[in-house]
């Protein structure tokens, strides 16, 4: 078991920096209780979860210390007051631009398919910002700058694959040939920017993506 990175830590909260293939929290079954909060709470018996990560995703974690924490930065993630970002390698040769693009399109639960999402009129809103860092000629892909203004489950996984882009190594919404052509899922949480609800200074935490 590897030792967990602090990138942060103070009386009542966490930044964490969770390594792809763990779980956030514990899953069903024996075989699925290691995860990242049950490492933190052996270290900070006080750490309590405030968001999550995909198991396959790499990065930036924040955990509260106290209920109080807790409940402020929930708050704080369901009001959008978090800035939150993230890198990716897609599939394919995206157009080059310093402007921004958005894909707005509703979420919902694929329910033969669970724990899949899928695109549907009925579903959650849904809206993720992507700006291409550098496309990889070599690779025939992307580096991609994300940026999710809502927090769908496996919204940026999902987003891209809908525009025809999917992100390598991605076990559940790519194709076998996309999925193979990476060792994990490329897709890491690079920044995390919010307002310490103790201290009420700004705070901004930024993670380099292993795949740069």
């Amino acid at each position: 078991m590897a030792p967990l990175h602090a990138i942060h830590e103070d009386p009542d909260l966490l930044v964490l920096e969770k390594p792809a293939g763990l779980l956030c929290v514990p899953g069903r079954g024996a075989d699925k209780q290691d995860c990242l909060s049950a490492r933190a709470q052996q270290r900070w018996p006080d750490a309590l979860v405030v968001h999550r990560l995909d198991m396959a995703t790499s990065g930036l974690v924040l955990m509260a210390r106290n209920l109080a924490t807790q409940r402020a930065l929930g708050d704080a993630f369901a009001a959008r007051q978090v800035e939150k970002r993230y890198e990716a390698v897609v599939d394919g040769l995206m157009p080059l631009s310093d402007e921004w693009a958005l894909i707005d399109a509703p979420l919902i639960a694929d329910w033969p398919r669970r724990p899949l999402q899928k695109l549907d009129a009925a579903g959650k809103p849904s809206q993720t910002r992507w700006r291409v860092l550098r496309q990889l000629p070599q690779q025939q892909a992307t580096h991609v700058l994300l940026e999710p203004l809502t927090g769908r489950s496996h919204q940026l996984r999902v987003h891209l694959a809908s525009i025809g882009h999917a992100i390598l190594g991605d076990a559940l919404y790519a194709s076998e040939a996309v999925q193979a052509r990476a060792p994990r899922l490329m897709l890491h949480a690079t920044v995390l920017a919010f307002t310490h609800p103790a201290t009420l200074q700004g705070m901004r935490f930024v993670s380099e993506a292993p795949f740069s």
